[in-house]
C-alpha cells in the first residue's frame, strides 16, 4: 500500500457518507454483498468511462455491517487522462449514479505522501444509545440503540475515565492474527441531550475490531447498575475477553470524523503507524 501514486496517476482524496443499514460493511466481498467500497467502485467505473478497469478505494476505517460513517475518508489512485477529463464533473456524476444511502461530498488532489488509512493520526466515533421507557423515535430507529434499562451516565463517564490511555484492548477486541491490539484512547465520554438520547464520543488513533461497541457494551452495564464503575478498567487489565462483555448492535454507531497532521508531517505519520507496536516496558511485541 503505497504513500505515493503511481507515476502516471493522480491521488485523489475523498470524503464521504453512508447510511450502513443496507451495506454488508465497508470491504468488497467475493459474496457479491453489497458493500459501500463495491457501490463506490463499481459507480466510479461507469462514471469515468473505464470498462472493466477499477480504481480501487483505500479507507481510512472499514466499518462493520450496519455502521454509519458520517466523516469517512477514503483515497483512489486515477489515471492523469481521466482525472483531467472528468474532475470537473465527476463528483455531480456520481451523485447521480450512487444510491441514496452513499453520498461523495469531496473530490480533492491528494497531498504529497497521503494516505487515507495510514496517514490518520485519529478516528472518532459516536454511539447513540437511549433508555427511554417508550423506545426509540420511529425515525432515529436507524441509528440509535433502545436500551431498556435505566441509565446513569455520571457512573458510565467515571468507568469511562479508567480506560483512557495506551493500552493493550485484547479484552475489548476481536482478535486476528498477526494484528496487534494496542491501542491510545484519546477521548471517551458520555453526554445526554435533552431528547434523551445518550451519545458516547469514542476517539482513539485506532481502533481493533469490535473494540468501539465492545467499550459501549461494557459501559451500558455499569451505566444499569450491573457492574460497578470498576468493573470496565478491571476487564481491561485481565487482558482476556470477558463473557459480560457484549458486543453491542451496530447500528448505534457512526464514524463521525477523522484527523490528519499537517502536509509536511504526513511522510512520519505512515511511518509510524506501520511500526510494531509494543507497551512501554513490554518485552517482545502483541502483534504488528
Amino acid at each position: 500500500m503505497s504513500d505515493e501514486a503511481q507515476p502516471g496517476c493522480v491521488r485523489v482524496r475523498m470524503d464521504l457518507s453512508y447510511d450502513g443499514s443496507a451495506f454488508s460493511g465497508w470491504a468488497k466481498q467475493a459474496s457479491g454483498r453489497r458493500t459501500v467500497q463495491g457501490d463506490i467502485e463499481d459507480a466510479l467505473r461507469t462514471v469515468t468511462r473505464s470498462g472493466d478497469t477499477t480504481y480501487e478505494l483505500t479507507v481510512a476505517g472499514r466499518t462493520d455491517a450496519g455502521v454509519h460513517a458520517r466523516g469517512q475518508v477514503a483515497h483512489v489512485d486515477l489515471p492523469e487522462e481521466v482525472w483531467a477529463e472528468h474532475r470537473e464533473k465527476l463528483l455531480k456524476r456520481l451523485a447521480g449514479r450512487l444510491a441514496r444511502d452513499v453520498r461523495v461530498w469531496s473530490l480533492t488532489e491528494a497531498p504529497a505522501g497521503f494516505n487515507a488509512r495510514f496517514s490518520a493520526v485519529w478516528r472518532r466515533y459516536a454511539y447513540r444509545v437511549t433508555d427511554r421507557p417508550g423506545g426509540v423515535d420511529p425515525l432515529l430507529r436507524s441509528h440509535v440503540l433502545w436500551h431498556d434499562w435505566p441509565l446513569d451516565v455520571d457512573a458510565m463517564n467515571e468507568a469511562a475515565r479508567g480506560l483512557l490511555g495506551e493500552h493493550d484492548f485484547a479484552a475489548y477486541c476481536k482478535k486476528r492474527e498477526g494484528a496487534t491490539t494496542i491501542r491510545t484512547l484519546q477521548e471517551l465520554g458520555l453526554e445526554r441531550g435533552p431528547d434523551g438520547v445518550v451519545t458516547a464520543t469514542v476517539r482513539a488513533d485506532a481502533f481493533c475490531h469490535n473494540m468501539v461497541r465492545s467499550l459501549i457494551g461494557a459501559l451500558l452495564f455499569v451505566g444499569d447498575g450491573h457492574r460497578g464503575p470498576d468493573w470496565p478498567a478491571k476487564v481491561l487489565a485481565a487482558g482476556v475477553r470477558d463473557s459480560a462483555v457484549h458486543v453491542v448492535r451496530p447500528h448505534g454507531l457512526t464514524l463521525e470524523e477523522v484527523g490528519y497532521p499537517a502536509d509536511a508531517l504526513l511522510a512520519a505519520r505512515n511511518k509510524e503507524a506501520r511500526n510494531r507496536r509494543t507497551l512501554p516496558g513490554a518485552d517482545g511485541c502483541a502483534g504488528c
